[in-house]
């Protein structure tokens, strides 16, 4: 089957429709493994450490299980101190014991502005449509004192039709498959993520593409200390 990637999908993923207690077990299950060999976490732990200063704080926002924030605590100096935001109880309840865990909305955030050092959206903003971006980053960009980084997906042709022979041998969820399949095409040309990204008036802003097919942008924040974008 023939699908058109010109521009993104916005279908939305079982997951976040909501799916039975089993299921999200599993799912989460296979988010964890797609984490820790193809969700790009070498280069997203290097930039955050230009960022983080030892001992600082650092929110992840969408976080799931929170097992990035996890692994950025277990290689960071310091350690840092690590928050991680979800919109679902069940999703937070694998969540490591070292990681503050916290329910709630990104669209009506509950902490006050700069109250991180390091915000992180982690494949996370490909959940939302184009309109909903620069809000979602500008609200996430002010809680930042020093950096947003954004790690999310390069939608092209090659990573779908690997997952499409890949996903069902190694995702133990039928959601995960589905899913997996729709975030590929829900994920971001590296022209949109800028656009969303000047949209949302953010100053001081790099991307660059990562292996493998991801999108790693950073957005320093106005008032952050001199040091790399």
């Amino acid at each position: 089957m023939t699908v058109d990637l010109r521009t993104r999908a916005t279908d939305r993923e079982l997951l976040d429709i909501g799916v039975d207690a089993a299921e999200t077990r599993k799912s989460l299950g296979d988010l964890r493994f797609v984490n820790r060999w193809l969700g790009n976490r070498g280069a997203l732990l290097r930039t955050v450490r230009d960022h983080l200063p030892p001992g600082g704080r650092l929110l992840d926002v969408g976080c799931g299980s929170a097992d990035l924030p996890a692994f950025l605590l277990s290689r960071l100096p310091g350690p840092p101190r690590a928050v991680g935001l979800d919109v679902k109880v069940a999703h937070l309840q694998a969540a490591p014991r070292n990681v503050r865990r916290v329910v709630g909305d990104v669209r009506r955030l509950p902490f006050p502005d700069r109250s991180f050092d390091v915000v992180t959206a982690s494949l996370f903003l490909h959940h939302f449509d184009a309109p909903e971006l620069p809000g979602v980053l500008r609200d996430l960009a002010r809680l930042a004192r020093n950096a947003l980084v954004v790690n999310d997906l390069r939608r092209a042709r090659v990573p779908l039709a690997l997952g499409r022979v890949a996903f069902p041998l190694l995702f133990r969820s039928r959601v995960s498959v589905e899913d997996g399949l729709l975030s590929i095409r829900r994920g971001f040309r590296e022209p949109e993520l800028r656009a969303a990204l000047a949209a949302a008036g953010l100053p001081a802003v790099r991307v660059r593409r990562s292996f493998p097919y991801r999108l790693l942008a950073v957005a320093r924040a106005p008032h952050a200390p001199d040091g790399r974008p």
